[in-house]
């Protein structure tokens, strides 16, 4: 008997969004709703107690940390070290996205954290190729999943293009995983097939097949919250913000243009790419040419387990590794302690700041695959 395939396409008819976000237009279109007129924000010690009793850290906003003239200084010296070295790294990531999928193609970062990798990798493609991809940022929330509607927007205006996501780094891989069950489920639910490959920056997690670098050093980016991601919040999606038209929801913090740093970011890096490009597409091809280097392995979480076994942590969300994500446990949780594969490495010097600033204990513990790791305090007591 011959079998019948039903699959359900959507008819459903997304309008363009608001224009909110501090880059150039050009730079990136951000498929989120506009809350700022919404009080959102809680005490990170209120919001830590809620989301460890049942709440979801989707439904609130950190106050976000203000930077001392200490830390901006420290931010500004780590861009100047290292902007030459992001600029390799973008054009890396850039090349492989290229090689996979030519310039048909759409790019998708994830709010917030990939949001500057994106305009990065935009740039670059428009700097090298001449090719002015396009290029949005939408909101994918670990245990609530991708936002379905800016995914549907994008088929809508780019119908059979290839779709790119894209983050500013790895930690234990939590947000892959939810990226991958978004993608079956928007094939299940809508017939759209999507390619769940994430292209990250830095991937010391090994849980991405398209990288810049897999070295878990300080993406300046990662030293700030909005005044370096657009001046953009955290995405929010609470059912009575967000109907089901709508896509996800964020801020613009407007009230600090003065202080914004999400275009000096991106400029700065950008004009190295003339001078990092032969070596970023040296990289390329040299990990074309021997795919094990590209193999997802998953190894962080051997780390993770034993950080878990060692220091007797039962929810492995409380652990979160990688530079990356130890500043934001720094930036916006409660934590609990730093661990540090040693106190004199040099890309950790913003990390120390931070928790000699919260008054939070630092320690040292060898043989991680990333240079450090946050731990969140159990408010509950599981720590202590």
């Amino acid at each position: 008997m011959p079998r019948i395939h039903i699959v359900y396409f959507s008819c459903k008819r997304l309008e363009k969004p608001a224009a909110i976000g501090s880059y150039d237009p050009d730079d990136v279109i951000f498929l989120l709703k506009d809350l700022s007129g919404v009080a959102l924000e809680q005490r990170t010690e209120d919001r830590e107690t809620a989301m460890q009793t049942g709440g979801h850290y989707s439904e609130s906003l950190p106050i976000e940390y203000q930077p001392t003239a200490e830390y901006i200084g420290l931010f500004e010296l780590t861009l100047n070290d290292s902007a030459a070295r992001i600029a390799r790294a973008v054009g890396t990531v850039s090349e492989m996205i290229l090689k996979k999928h030519g310039f048909d193609v759409v790019l998708a970062s994830l709010a917030r954290g990939g949001t500057p990798i994106g305009v990065l990798i935009k740039r670059y493609v428009k700097q090298m190729y001449d090719v002015n991809l396009p290029h949005y940022s939408l909101s994918i929330i670990r245990g609530k999943g991708i936002d379905e509607n800016a995914l549907l927007y994008m088929n809508q205006n780019h119908p059979g293009k290839a779709v790119q996501f894209i983050d500013g780094w790895t930690g234990k891989g939590a947000i892959r995983k939810v990226l991958i069950d978004a993608c079956a489920q928007m094939k299940r639910k809508y017939g759209i097939e999507l390619n769940d490959e994430l292209a990250v920056l830095a991937d010391p997690g090994y849980c991405a097949g398209t990288f810049g670098t897999r070295e878990d050093f300080l993406i300046p980016s990662a030293c700030l919250n909005s005044t370096v991601s657009g001046l953009i919040s955290r995405t929010v999606l609470r059912d009575d913000l967000i109907g089901p038209n709508d896509f996800h929801g964020a801020k613009y913090y407007k009230e600090w243009e003065p202080s914004d740093l999400s275009r000096v970011f991106v400029d700065k890096i950008s004009a190295y790419f003339d001078e990092t490009v032969n070596d970023s597409k040296e990289e390329a091809n040299q990990m074309e040419g021997n795919p094990s280097q590209m193999a997802i392995t998953w190894q962080g979480m051997q780390d993770i387990a034993r950080i878990q076994t060692d220091f007797g942590i039962t929810d492995v969300n409380f652990i979160k590794p990688g530079v990356g994500e130890t500043t934001r446990v720094l930036l916006r949780r409660v934590p609990w302690k730093i661990l540090v594969d040693r106190l004199d490495n040099p890309n950790l010097k913003h990390i120390l700041l931070l928790a000699q600033d919260r008054g939070v204990p630092v320690e040292e513990y060898k043989d991680m695959t990333y240079s450090c790791c946050g731990i969140i305090k159990a408010l509950k007591g599981e720590t202590e």
